[in-house]
């Protein structure tokens, strides 16, 4: 088995590369991707850990971006580099979506503090390494008494609809799907049932990302229950999209969800799917 959706402390899951890396061993696994948001930098910390365990790492990133259907809902993108780390140009365009993220965080911080919230951006910083987002400013609040848990600081102050909540900014899915492959990578839509889209919908959606540069569909995830893991199958296979699944484990920020299996063994992912992706990549390539 394998797993090709998780998150390190680069971002906001909370085990180091080195120590996911471990996991993994210990879980049987084949091959991992590590896919943190908006960054590479966990997956370069996770380089000569893997290579000593014996590990076939894949290097991936989750990218924030916007849907036109959903526009007031974030659409997360997958990106799999199967046969070389992305050029610089992409790095520089990755540089504006961090960027994005920051001010939303700075935007974040005084709304907290309007709420009499005694938070510093450094704060989160100092908790997120590479990239911080909301889960970071949630475990300050949880760390300081304010809430009970990470679950908590969603509910009441920093969920979609909370009064903390700012949008990032992301770029759109389009612009997101440009980059990805103009850098050489191998796209997927990530988790679609987040996407909030009505089934009866989620194939001219789908369809219409495909047009702009889609080459995949995130079937197995921990999110998705069998009937939905079988819909989302059948719209793959119906758009000749690659299928792919991961857990997103994010370690104890998401303690329900367990690294290669996702929540109670709802996510078991093939290693034929990866091979499906690089078979995939090497005819776009032009190498078969």
């Amino acid at each position: 088995m394998i797993d090709l959706h998780t998150h390190t402390n680069y971002s906001d899951g909370t085990d180091a590369p080195a120590a996911l890396v471990a996991l993994a061993q210990d879980a049987g696994l084949r091959a991992l991707a590590i896919t943190d948001h908006d960054t590479l930098d966990g997956y370069y910390a996770a380089v000569e850990p893997a290579r000593q365990a014996g590990l076939e790492l894949v290097c991936g990133i989750e990218i924030s971006t916007r849907l036109t259907e959903r526009a007031g809902r974030a659409t997360h993108l997958l990106a799999y580099f199967l046969t070389a780390a992305p050029p610089a140009s992409f790095s520089a365009w990755l540089g504006g979506v961090q960027a994005a993220r920051r001010a939303r965080n700075e935007t974040m911080v005084e709304r907290l503090r309007a709420l009499d919230f005694d938070v510093t951006l450094a704060a989160a910083e100092a908790l997120g390494r590479s990239i911080t987002g909301r889960v970071h400013f949630a475990r300050l609040l949880r760390d300081q008494g304010h809430v009970a848990s990470i679950d908590e600081a969603f509910q009441r102050y920093l969920g979609d609809h909370a009064p903390a909540f700012v949008p990032m900014g992301e770029p759109s899915v389009e612009s997101a799907l440009a980059q990805v492959r103009q850098a050489g990578g191998v796209p997927v839509l990530a988790h679609p049932i987040r996407l909030g889209l009505l089934p009866a919908d989620e194939g001219a959606v789908f369809a219409r990302l495909k047009e702009a540069g889609l080459l995949g569909l995130e079937v197995f995830h921990s999110d998705h229950e069998p009937a939905t893991a079988a819909r989302y199958l059948g719209l793959a296979r119906q758009l000749k999209l690659a299928v792919t699944g991961g857990s997103d484990y994010h370690g104890e920020a998401k303690p329900r969800v367990r690294l290669g299996s996702g929540k109670a063994g709802n996510v078991q992912v093939p290693y034929a799917l990866l091979s499906g992706l690089r078979a995939l990549d090497s005819l776009l390539r032009g190498d078969a």
